[in-house]
């Protein structure tokens, strides 16, 4: 496989980083240009559950969904949108729905556009099938049926191409659980990596054949479930200090798929894509107090400081006061986007930047390495050995637990949190740092101790 290792920063300081702005930007859809000076809101939603019964059904549901955002857009005077359509189960294991569905969306995008001007792109995300009811299948008859999905949609409208992986999951699950940081490390940053590498090689070929583009992805399978777990100030499930090591391992992970063809906007959920942005010089899509529709975290504000594209999450569509969930929160990040994008006009962008990182970045450690100026630091750590899987994502948990023990004092940790924090690092310095062994080690140990857990998935 032929992947392109990045080997530096796309910025020269992080200073240089700000929403709306991408070193590489991206032309999508109908007129939209990513990352090239402006911000577009990228609204994300779910059919009812009795849409599914039929493709025709959910056809219509769609076709429902399109007109509502295109509708409401128009009406209050938004000049772009991005609409993303995540794939329920029915429409990437039959991939002719996905195709109409994409068709229909499209047709209905293209009246807006050409009656009104309104500049406008397609995601799809496939779901990751390829998951059996008690093991990953990563490789196989579902693989050929998800990149039969990739090619329905590209071919009948979709813009942009992205997926949420699941490979090294198996792993993941039992590592977060035990608190064991080498098998996040083995899990996301080297099975993730080789999984990502083999999809995207392929995914970027069906864009090039249809003439779309090849987004991105983002470890949600992973950093996202150690997030999630993780929870509130209140929560003690899983240290937030471990939540974030995991999300700086899965960086080098979700930079993986551009290293394999894609060229952004990487996908909305990927919290690690601020650091992907320092490295990779990609646009971005980030969620945070937008989704508030779909889940809680402790960021809302900061994870807007480099957006291109800022997403709702999710939302299923049904009807609220002020219109359906559609119109309610495709209106809400238009004007997220409008205040940024007159910021950028005015000079004041960054000033609204640090503004909404200094809101959140003393709230927990996740927000403190997540702020644009310790991801990019990260990022750094990352490119320092960018040959190896294994030690760039070592690099980049070691640089993490180096940037909270060292932290400013205004982010204060509980006992627990630095309790955390200290095994974690004790757990770090004691790994070695020759890949080879530690993949073999891993690879034994997991084997024996993750009954699911298939080395042939990953070409191993």
């Amino acid at each position: 496989m032929t992947v392109n290792r990045y080997t530096k920063m796309a910025y020269a300081s992080a200073d240089d980083m700000i929403f709306g702005n991408s070193p590489n930007p991206v032309k999508a859809g109908l007129d939209l240009e990513i990352g090239a000076g402006y911000t577009t809101p990228e609204v994300n939603y779910a059919p009812r559950p009795e849409a599914g019964e039929t493709k025709e059904k959910l056809v219509k549901e769609y076709e429902r969904i399109t007109r509502d955002i295109m509708e409401r857009m128009v009406q209050v005077g938004f000049p772009a949108v991005v609409l993303e359509t995540e794939h329920v189960q029915q429409m990437t294991n039959n991939p002719t729905w996905g195709g109409e569905v994409a068709n229909a969306q499209k047709a209905i995008m293209e009246d807006y556009h050409d009656e009104y001007g309104i500049k406008c792109a397609l995601r799809h995300t496939p779901g990751d099938i390829r998951e059996d009811r008690d093991y990953l299948q990563l490789r196989g008859e579902k693989y050929n049926t998800l990149m039969e999905s990739f090619e329905e949609v590209a071919s009948n409208g979709a813009d942009l191409l992205s997926i949420e992986t699941m490979g090294g999951k198996e792993v993941f699950d039992r590592a977060i659980l035990r608190n064991d940081v080498p098998g996040m490390l083995f899990a996301i940053g080297c099975l993730g990596t080789m999984d990502m590498e083999y999809i995207w090689q392929d995914i970027a070929k069906v864009a090039k054949k249809n003439n779309v583009v090849a987004a991105g992805d983002t470890d949600c399978a992973q950093a996202n479930t150690a997030m999630f777990i993780a929870g509130g100030l209140l929560d003690k499930n899983l240290a937030h200090t471990l939540a974030i090591i995991a999300r700086s391992i899965s960086a080098p992970r979700t930079l993986a798929a551009y290293e394999a063809g894609a060229v952004g906007p990487g996908k909305d959920c990927g919290y690690e894509n601020t650091i992907v942005k320092s490295i990779a010089g990609v646009p971005i899509a980030q969620e945070g107090k937008s989704s508030t529709c779909a889940h809680s975290d402790v960021m809302g504000n900061l994870v807007m400081q480099c957006c291109d594209l800022w997403s709702n999450e999710s939302v299923e569509y049904h009807g609220e006061f002020g219109g359906t969930t559609v119109q309610c929160w495709s209106e809400s990040l238009a004007y997220d986007c409008a205040l940024m994008n007159v910021s950028l006009q005015t000079g004041q962008s960054k000033n609204l930047r640090d503004m909404m990182v200094l809101s959140d970045k003393y709230r927990d450690p996740q927000g403190y390495i997540l702020a644009y100026d310790n991801a990019y630091k990260i990022g750094e750590a990352i490119v320092k050995d960018s040959d190896d899987i294994y030690l760039r994502a070592k690099n980049a948990a070691v640089e993490c637990v180096n940037l909270l023990e060292n932290a400013d004092p205004k982010l204060q940790m509980t006992r627990f949190e630095k309790n955390a924090l200290a095994d974690a690092s004790e757990a770090l310095a004691g790994l070695t740092d020759d890949s080879d062994k530690f993949l073999s080690d891993s690879l034994e140990q997991y084997k024996k101790e993750v009954k699911v857990f298939r080395p042939e998935n990953y070409g191993l």
